[in-house]
């Protein structure tokens, strides 16, 4: 039994969800966004929520069971609240700033890195070694964090490079005279 899929999903008011075709559509006030649902989980619009149940008694369909209502809250979570992630830069002569939808990047090359914003992200610069990344879509917001930061991993003997601001970078001793 999978104690997260036991629990439905609760909406919030101003928050609709809608069950047809095969797809989840849930839209709130920052959206709409669509999922596509699995053969092996039953979803029903039980009151003031959304149950997850496993169609059958299958080992892939206890497996999708957990995973499938995280994705159904995640998709309205994003639409109430919307999600964030924040990067850090650390580095001498490393900056990032916005010029309109695209997002300059100074790492250290012997050329700026220019990367394209997507549709349905937006990202801020409210200092020059801090980038803020916001949507409503989980999945895209983590994927555009993890573009940005595969330019420059953070590096184990200063620390210099992009990071995330909750992440720990385990630092090495450099060499011995």
């Amino acid at each position: 039994m999978s104690r997260i899929g036991k629990k439905p999903v609760s909406v919030p008011a101003g928050v609709s969800a809608n069950i047809a075709g095969g797809e989840l559509s849930v839209k709130g006030p920052k959206g709409t966004l669509n999922m596509p649902l699995a053969d092996d989980i039953k979803y029903e619009a039980v009151d003031g929520g959304i149950s997850v149940q496993p169609a059958n008694e299958t080992k892939r369909a206890r497996a999708f069971w957990g995973m499938q209502r995280t994705l159904v809250q995640n998709l309205v979570t994003g639409v109430t609240e919307g999600f964030t992630k924040k990067l850090l830069i650390t580095g001498v002569g490393y900056r990032a700033s916005t010029q309109g939808k695209t997002l300059k990047l100074q790492l250290g090359y012997s050329h700026d890195v220019n990367f394209d914003i997507p549709e349905g992200i937006e990202i801020k610069t409210p200092d020059q070694t801090t980038i803020e990344i916001s949507g409503i879509d989980k999945q895209k917001v983590g994927q555009v964090a993890a573009e940005i930061r595969r330019w420059r991993k953070p590096e184990p003997y200063k620390g210099k490079g992009i990071k995330y601001a909750d992440e720990f970078i385990f630092r090495k001793e450099g060499k011995k005279k």
